[in-house]
């Protein structure tokens, strides 16, 4: 029988108050570096749900670190290790909760732009399609359907809200936020991984549908910051031996929500236990197919 991993809302680090608390992650200053430790919280349309899904900090954190390494030859990040149960108990009495959740990382300035690449017709894209034939800024071809991979990858910006809706913005706007040079690089770079990581997926029968990255600043230099190719920040489908398309990511309890009648705004309703234990196994079973190894 399979043990029942105990969900986490709310990490505690004694001594520690978070610097920065997220709808996701908790951010701890250590000093010369930070801890980023990834809790079981659930959010969807910008609001955190009451009901977590078990385990799931720890897939996200396995995820983003498989990742980071991985694509390290495109670009740098600020990951240094997931440390040890025996490093998390010089900070903690019961370090078992923060265990393979938890990043040790460098510490950057932000920049406060997401940017958003899109390979496939999903979410928001497939809306704005629907009514415009276009994507933001970037004409595309008529009679597209649901699932369609675009003609190419495109790069479609947002802000980045710490509170409400993130709000996608034009090229130039991005340009005014972060400058026109590191705007192009961010681009070029957001392009370049979501291609490879994209193939390395669909060698595994995964379609990468869509993913947001986010940089930071290290002095000049540019990094990879977050998470990385997560089924929060990403979109992956996979297809059933009868035509059936999966979500294999949040976009399961997003279609949850459209059945309800939640208006989308605090406070969000209670998660049926159906739906949080099919997005925990969605969630195990797409980090065993991109790590190659379980998470429990």
């Amino acid at each position: 029988m399979e043990s029942q991993v105990a969900a986490l809302l709310h990490p505690r680090l004694p001594g520690h108050q978070p610097v920065h608390t997220g709808k996701v992650r908790d951010m701890y200053d250590l000093g010369d570096e930070l801890l980023m430790v990834t809790s079981d919280r659930l959010s969807a349309f910008d609001v955190i749900f009451p009901d977590p899904i078990p385990g799931k900090g720890r897939v996200l954190t396995a995820i983003s670190a498989f990742w980071f390494r991985k694509l390290s030859h495109i670009l740098p990040h600020h990951l240094i290790e997931v440390p040890s149960r025996e490093w998390l108990s010089a900070y903690t009495d019961t370090p078992e909760e923060l265990e393979g959740r938890s990043m040790r990382v460098r510490k950057c300035r932000p920049l406060k732009v997401e940017c958003v690449v899109r390979g496939s017709l999903e979410g928001s894209g497939w809306k704005e399609y629907q009514a415009t034939g276009r994507i933001q800024e970037h004409s595309l071809p008529s009679e597209l359907n649901l699932h369609d991979q675009l003609p190419q990858p495109i790069f479609t910006p947002s802000t980045k809200a710490h509170e409400g809706h993130d709000e996608s913005i034009t090229f130039n706007d991005m340009a005014q936020i972060v400058g026109s040079e590191l705007s192009e690089r961010m681009r070029e770079v957001s392009l370049a991984l979501f291609c490879e990581a994209r193939e390395y997926l669909a060698a595994r029968g995964i379609c990468l549908a869509d993913t947001k990255f986010e940089f930071g600043m290290i002095s000049d230099d540019l990094i990879l910051i977050d998470e990385v190719l997560t089924p929060d920040s990403s979109r992956f489908l996979m297809s059933t031996s009868d035509g059936e398309v999966l979500q294999m990511d949040k976009q399961f309890v997003r279609d949850w929500v459209e059945t309800t009648d939640w208006q989308k705004q605090p406070p969000a309703p209670h998660i049926p236990a159906e739906v949080i234990a099919q997005t925990r196994d969605r969630y195990r079973e797409i980090s065993r197919l991109i790590t190659g190894k379980e998470v429990l």
